[in-house]
């Protein structure tokens, strides 16, 4: 479609984001065109950045990147593939020389209008990802309606992605495409009614009335073809081409916003509709296969990529299932009278013949070579940060990839560079960057063995900007950023989580300032729920410092204050508590004996097993409390064997409730019933208190054992079960054997010990 004047001709074409059909036919339509001047929709802001597009390092699929310096958290991201064809018209005009610019709405302005709307909010750590997905999405550039999707019902497919694949992504004949698509988006536009959105109403309008000041700006340099790529959406209104000063109107006294932009690395699964781009397409690796085979959908070579993909996940695939998937696919395709087998097509053939209809081998096909896993690459030339070009070189030099993929990376710390390895790695988590996480914990004084999953998602890039702002490389800004942290942490807990962070980071300095920070409010705090919670991150700092060659000497004293607080407040902690406290209290006990035995200093647990002790005899302290009590006292056989029975038989009896008596049992068996099964000890105690209750108190007790027995595991009950009844049928035989020893014949016994002793040889004497 064009716009014809008395002096110039501006060629509209019209086409669908990320779509590998419109992509190559605007790559013959520009060939045959041959335009002085090539106009994008996108950000103006970018323009300067389009030269990198021919760069030989520069693979896709990459973003541009837009985003307040000042307020990083607003971003606005442009994705691109291979089979882009706005990625097409700028590769084209690179190679080509022609000249080449964005016509979008200025992000400078676009990000203004969100500030005015929505107060700037910082957006936390763990939210960040769900921030620049909101980015994507305000800077969808189709609507909220669904073109495809009535045009595609209205030609008999079951939606519009389905028509427009078939219509448009394989076809061969590109004559008239654009022309097609300008007369169908005209239609429809003409059917649709308004926006009800007035703040998104207006956005629209701001950014067709842009393209169209960009178009007149291009014509008035004299450009006699130029070709406008855009939207298909937008085309009807840039054909029409309102006055001048309407469109002036509309952007007169726009806000404006500091704006930065640069190129970062995308992936398949971002660029996918799934992932919440308001653009993005079903099937991404899907239309790359389509744009490398000219838009044939190639069944033969399509299946052979699934059988490949089947066989390393060890999954059956023979040649003789290819061959009918091909078949049967086909066949598919000239049932539905299509002009060749779709993805639908293909799909249906691999679910009956490869996978037998089974949900996990076509999960895989999905993930894999529908939506795919491909991670993009910049140019060297790109411009970022200092943080990032420090971040990228530490990688390089480590050997670490920045991979889409989840992958393991096991360390050993006895090792150098695994050593430096894990604390860069434990660097880029305190700059709020979840690149890898720890999936196996330590276990064990001197562990040495370490096991990360890695997985970078083109978002972080967003975050390494908003980082940049606390320093140059990882480390400066690690620091800075975990000193702001410790200043605005909110309780100890998370205080103490920062120190066990920056131990393992390797950053001593920061430590120093957060171990101020921690030990002002530890001083300060009277809540012992977090001064109980506080301890554990710093028991395991403490025992494991000195294998990641760092001093945890400086955590000690800290933890000494802490440690002797709790003890002595515990008591009064434990009284008034209803059920739900009662529950996790016991729960901050239980963690707290284990952190106590982690610090491995028998001062600390003396103190301790005397503070356990006073609540198990305590008659004011919810039952629950003291049953945990109790079983922790038992397990470190502090005091006599007979102090538990007794405890047990008083908080059993018939004096007390049902309710507490369960509460009890519950706390002294909450760790699950296998140590029951093999705990010679427990087991015993247990055993003869149940033997010893009256029928009538055996009645009582009953559902209160039954209980707190249910919620054991099945194989805990039954080896328990199993266990009982072996001592049960022991019984009569040790009686039985007790009574026949005193009818035992001596004599004749001692006769056969000399033939005994010749037979062993052990030379046993006579005498």
């Amino acid at each position: 479609m064009s716009i014809q004047t008395a002096t110039d001709k501006v060629h509209l074409f019209g086409i669908r984001h990320h779509g590998p059909g419109c992509a190559r036919s605007l790559v013959r339509a520009l060939e045959a065109l041959q335009p002085d001047c090539v106009l994008i929709e996108g950000p103006p802001e970018a323009d300067s950045l389009v030269a990198l597009v021919s760069a030989e390092d520069m693979v896709p699929p990459v973003a541009l990147l837009l985003y307040a310096p000042d307020e990083p958290q607003r971003a606005a991201f442009y994705p691109f593939a291979e089979f882009s064809p706005e990625w097409q018209a700028m590769r084209y005009a690179t190679q080509t020389g022609v000249p080449v610019r964005f016509m979008d709405l200025p992000q400078t302005h676009a990000l203004a209008l969100e500030k005015e709307r929505e107060p700037v909010e910082l957006v936390p750590a763990n939210d960040l990802a769900k921030g620049t997905e909101t980015a994507i999405m305000d800077n969808d550039p189709r609507l909220r309606y669904d073109p495809l999707g009535w045009l595609g019902r209205a030609a008999g497919y079951g939606d519009g992605e389905e028509w427009w694949e078939h219509t448009v992504e394989q076809r061969q004949d590109s004559a008239e495409l654009f022309t097609a698509i300008a007369e169908a988006m005209t239609a429809v536009r003409a059917e649709t009614p308004p926006l009800t959105d007035p703040f998104r109403a207006r956005r629209e309008a701001l950014r067709e009335a842009y393209m169209r000041k960009t178009i007149r700006a291009a014509r008035k340099e004299g450009r006699e073809r130029i070709a406008v790529v855009c939207g298909a959406w937008h085309v009807p209104a840039l054909a029409q081409m309102l006055g001048v000063g309407t469109d002036n109107d509309l952007l007169k006294g726009l806000p404006k916003l500091k704006v930065e932009a640069t190129w970062i690395p995308w992936t398949y699964d971002r660029l996918a509709a799934e992932s919440g781009y308001g653009a993005g397409v079903d099937s991404p690796a899907w239309y790359e296969h389509l744009w490398r085979r000219g838009g044939r959908a190639d069944p033969a070579a399509w299946f052979a990529r699934v059988a490949r993909l089947l066989r390393e996940a060890e999954i059956d695939c023979s040649s003789a299932h290819l061959i009918e998937c091909v078949r049967l696919a086909e066949t598919l395709a000239a049932v539905r009278n299509r002009p060749g087998p779709g993805l639908t097509d293909l799909l249906e053939a691999a679910s009956t013949i490869l996978t037998t209809g089974e949900d996990a081998p076509l999960r895989l096909i999905r993930r894999e070579l529908i939506i795919g896993r491909r991670l993009g690459q910049v140019a060297s030339g790109t411009p970022t940060v200092p943080l990032q070009r420090d971040l990228e070189r530490r990688c390089k030099t480590l050997r670490l990839t920045l991979s889409p993929t989840r992958e393991p990376l096991e360390l050993d710390l006895r090792k150098e560079n695994d050593l430096v390895r894990s604390q860069f790695l434990y660097r880029v988590r305190l700059l709020r960057i979840p690149w890898g996480e720890v999936t196996q914990a330590r276990s064990g004084k001197g562990t040495f063995r370490e096991i990360w999953a890695l997985q970078w998602q083109p978002e972080f890039a967003l975050t390494v900007i908003e980082a940049a702002l606390y320093g140059n490389t990882v480390a400066e800004a690690a620091a800075a950023l975990a000193r702001r942290t410790a200043i605005e942490a909110r309780d100890l807990p998370a205080l103490t989580e920062l120190v066990s962070q920056l131990l393992l980071a390797d950053l001593p300095a920061a430590l120093a300032d957060a171990m101020q920070e921690l030990e002002n409010r530890a001083a300060l705090t009277g809540d012992l729920s977090q001064l109980m919670a506080a301890i554990l991150p710093l028991a395991q700092v403490s025992r494991y410092g000195d294998v990641r060659q760092t001093d945890a000497a400086q955590v000690l004293h800290v933890l000494d204050s802490l440690i002797v607080r709790v003890c002595i407040g515990l008591g009064v902690a434990c009284q008034a508590l209803d059920d739900e406290a009662a529950a996790s209290m016991a729960g901050r006990i239980n963690r707290l004996h284990t952190a106590i035995k982690l610090v491995d200093r028998p001062e600390h647990l003396d103190d301790w097993l005397t503070a356990l002790r006073q609540i198990a005899d305590a008659g004011s302290v919810h039952h629950q409390v003291q049953g945990r009590a109790a079983r922790l006292l038992f397990d470190e056989r502090h005091g006599d064997a007979g102090d538990t029975a007794d405890r047990m038989s008083r908080a059993l009896s018939r004096a007390v409730s049902p309710e507490a008596a369960a509460a009890w049992l519950e706390g002294f068996l909450s760790d699950g019933g296998m140590i029951l099964a093999h705990d010679d000890a427990l087991f015993r105690l247990l055993d003869q208190w149940v033997i010893g209750l009256s029928a009538d108190h055996f009645t009582q007790a009953l559902p209160l054992v039954r209980r707190t027995f249910a919620t054991f595991p099945w194989p805990a009950r039954r080896q328990i079960g199993a266990r009982v009844q072996r001592g049960a049928s022991r019984e009569p035989a040790l009686r039985a054997g007790a009574v026949a020893e005193d009818h035992w014949n001596l004599a004749r016994a001692e006769a056969l010990i000399p033939t005994l002793s010749l037979i062993l040889g052990i030379g046993a004497k006579t005498e």
